[in-house]
């Protein structure tokens, strides 16, 4: 858990006993796996100054049945004070799962459960269902807020469908636990949000200063050196917002933001109780790197490497076949072909750049004698650059080279003067074969 302001901060636990909690929740039932991690996560709230913790349960006394269910089951079993851990964990030890969901009503009472609205009030309501009573917690939510009743309710879905989450946006934040790691880590979080006050969310923006660039990962350092405090993957909520994190105020950051190439931003400063923003200029596009033309047996990959770079570095290594998303600019290619084919290319917003190298044609070499010798390819320019050398050692050779004019430059290997050389010009075109005979 994270340090606490020293304003005075109360959470309510609103524990959901119903009859559902008893199914199976991986190994073992919801209602098992709740009051496990419950009693972990408030262990460790133990000691904390300036921190009150209660809870409030329902279905729990009365069991339903096929013709009746109770809706005022719901009860404050451990009311606000100093040092309820130890009375928390024993009423939990003795629950038992057997009743209604009276979510709202329990909303209702809880209001009462708060000896003062002065401080920062948490409810946190862990539950696996629906309302199964007559009142809407919507309406409740709206009446709290109606009352200026300062509770900020968070919501955790045991195994829930997440189509049933959104029936809790009315109430407040929400999450879902998918299995109990996921519960424990997000009841953890939900609780530091409650005693820090102090959140945090990176806004990959486009050009349009949206944040909608997500999907990659967030390396937050201690600013100015190498120590790596948090690794986050970014992601976008259900409502396509960035997510919240949870980030030690008195700490200097410094943060890497994983694109291609990735973006640095130096000694971030986050201000204590109040909800920051880090906003990077992160717009990006896509390159589509194909060989249409050519067979399956293609696997020469391409170097990316960012155009007017002082010191060039490679960026990728993208491999045929393959998409990949790049921040916009402009790029060069090498693409390791025989000979290298290079391209330059700009990446734009939301559009996907295409490179099509062209299908190769085979040159089938077969020599009388062993020769020593060398390839070359004409470019555009007339100039010949090497390709690669003939192995002396064999008679029969054969390549995979880009359409285009070609010299070979040769010496039989059993000649010793430079009078022996021959050269021979052929061309490659795409899906043809070459048979050259020296």
């Amino acid at each position: 858990m994270i340090a606490h302001s020293q304003t005075q901060t109360r959470i309510l636990f609103i524990l959901d006993a119903s009859n559902s909690m008893n199914l199976k929740w991986e190994n073992q039932t919801r209602m098992e796996s709740a009051k496990e991690i419950l009693n972990s996560s408030i262990e460790e709230l133990r000691g904390i100054p300036n921190l009150e913790i209660a809870l409030r349960v329902y279905g729990h006394q009365t069991a339903i049945s096929n013709t009746s269910q109770d809706c005022n089951d719901t009860k404050l079993e451990v009311p606000f004070g100093k040092n309820t851990i130890d009375a928390i964990k024993k009423k939990i030890k003795l629950l038992s799962a057997k009743g209604a969901t009276p979510i709202a009503r329990s909303l209702e009472a809880a209001a009462e459960d708060f000896p003062t609205k002065e401080g920062r009030n948490f409810i946190i309501l862990i539950t696996d269902g629906l309302e199964s009573c007559d009142n809407d917690p919507c309406v409740i939510a709206q009446k709290l807020k109606e009352k200026e009743v300062n509770v900020t309710p968070f919501v955790i879905g045991i195994g829930l469908d997440l189509s049933y989450l959104e029936k809790f946006n009315c109430i407040g934040s929400f999450t879902e636990a998918e299995n109990k790691k996921t519960f424990k880590a997000v009841l953890t979080n939900i609780i530091d949000k409650a005693l820090l006050n102090t959140t945090v969310q990176v806004n990959l923006n486009d050009l349009a200063l949206n944040p909608k660039e997500t999907d990659v990962s967030l390396f937050f350092y201690r600013a100015g050196t190498k120590e790596l405090l948090h690794t986050y993957t970014h992601t976008l909520n259900r409502y396509k917002n960035p997510d919240t994190l949870i980030l030690d105020p008195s700490i200097h950051y410094d943060l890497k933001v994983a694109t291609l190439p990735p973006i640095q931003k130096l000694d971030i400063q986050i201000t204590e109780h109040v909800h920051n923003t880090i906003n990077i200029d992160a717009s990006q596009g896509f390159l589509k790197f194909i060989s249409s033309r050519s067979g399956y047996n293609i696997k020469y990959p391409a170097r990316v490497y960012q155009k007017n770079i002082a010191q060039e570095q490679s960026i990728n290594h993208q491999r045929l076949g393959s998409t990949q998303k790049y921040l916009i600019g402009n790029y060069d290619l090498e693409i390791f072909t025989l000979p290298r084919t290079y391209r330059s290319i700009t990446i734009n917003e939301n559009k996907t750049t295409t490179v099509d190298v062209p299908a190769p044609g085979n040159l089938d070499l077969k020599t009388a004698k062993l020769y020593v010798g060398q390839i070359f390819v004409k470019r555009k320019t007339g100039e010949y650059e090497w390709v690669c050398n003939l192995n002396s050692q064999v008679r029969t050779q054969k390549w995979q080279f880009q359409p285009g004019d070609y010299k070979i430059v040769y010496r039989e290997k059993a000649q010793f003067s430079s009078a022996y050389t021959n050269e021979k010009t052929f061309s490659i075109k795409t899906l043809n074969t070459n048979y050259l005979k020296l």
